[in-house]
């Protein structure tokens, strides 16, 4: 399968190289368009094609990925749609353009899937939200493929969308906020700025592994580590009477709404 990805900012990029390191395709398959093609010489170097011909790209692909911001859409969609036939597949990872605002532009008979991943598609460890409509489930199952390369995928219903941008891709900022606030107490309580940095994070990294690797709640695995009048259970204690768990709820809340 031909991929092109039209767009080739930083996502547009990192789904290339991602693909390219996966050996999900090989190099000489992946075509990468942007205007300014200078900023692509990294991926030239890597054999992945670059182009500033969104149209060639798009009639020689079966598959094309957008990774254009929002308010190209339109105009980028137009440009494209007579490139586009039934038998590609098009997907988009644009935010907050939806399925029917696509298909309005190139029709209902393009098979069109909405993907949501996160920055760490950079290092292939992206969870990726998908949502299509009346699509072909070959074409949906090769979705879930391509992006499963990328990290991890879950298929969602499309009107979930917006929550799954909070919780997946604006939770990236949210761990990191969590994350550089252990470190600056690491720092209070000892440790230099480097070695603290690298016990938050690696620690961050052990527990999600561990909910993803044997499918617990996060409550048994706190269990594990909460003795009886220990100094875990004061800790947790005190973060829960400084509002730790509300200001989080609170916060994914507040941007759901603003997304909405």
């Amino acid at each position: 399968m031909k991929i092109s990805i039209i767009g080739g900012g930083n996502l547009g990029s990192a789904i290339a190289v991602g693909l390219l390191k996966s050996n999900f395709c090989a190099a000489e398959n992946i075509t990468v368009t942007k205007r300014n093609i200078a900023t692509l010489e990294g991926l030239q170097e890597k054999g992945i094609n670059v182009s500033t011909d969104n149209i060639a790209a798009t009639a020689n692909a079966d598959v094309v990925i957008l990774a254009i911001k929002p308010f190209q859409i339109k105009e980028i969609l137009e440009e494209l749609s007579s490139s586009l036939s039934s038998n590609k597949l098009l997907i988009s990872v644009v935010t907050g353009i939806s399925l029917e605002e696509i298909k309005s532009i190139v029709g209902n008979d393009i098979s069109v899937v909405r993907a949501m991943p996160n920055t760490a598609i950079a290092i292939q460890e992206s969870i990726t939200c998908l949502s299509s409509d009346k699509i072909n489930a070959d074409k949906l199952k090769y979705s879930e493929s391509l992006f499963a390369a990328l990290g991890k995928t879950v298929v969602i219903d499309e009107k979930l969308m917006n929550a799954a941008t909070v919780l997946g891709a604006c939770g990236t900022a949210y761990a990191m906020r969590y994350i550089r606030a252990s470190v600056q107490g690491g720092i209070e309580i000892g440790f230099d700025a480097a070695t603290a940095s690298l016990i938050a994070a690696q620690t961050v990294k052990g527990a999600a592994e561990l909910l993803l690797t044997t499918n617990t709640h996060p409550e048994q695995e706190i269990d594990k580590v909460t003795t009886p009048k220990g100094c875990t259970i004061a800790g947790l204690n005190e973060m829960e009477h400084q509002g730790f768990s509300s200001a989080i709820i609170k916060g994914i809340a507040a941007s759901f709404h603003k997304i909405g």
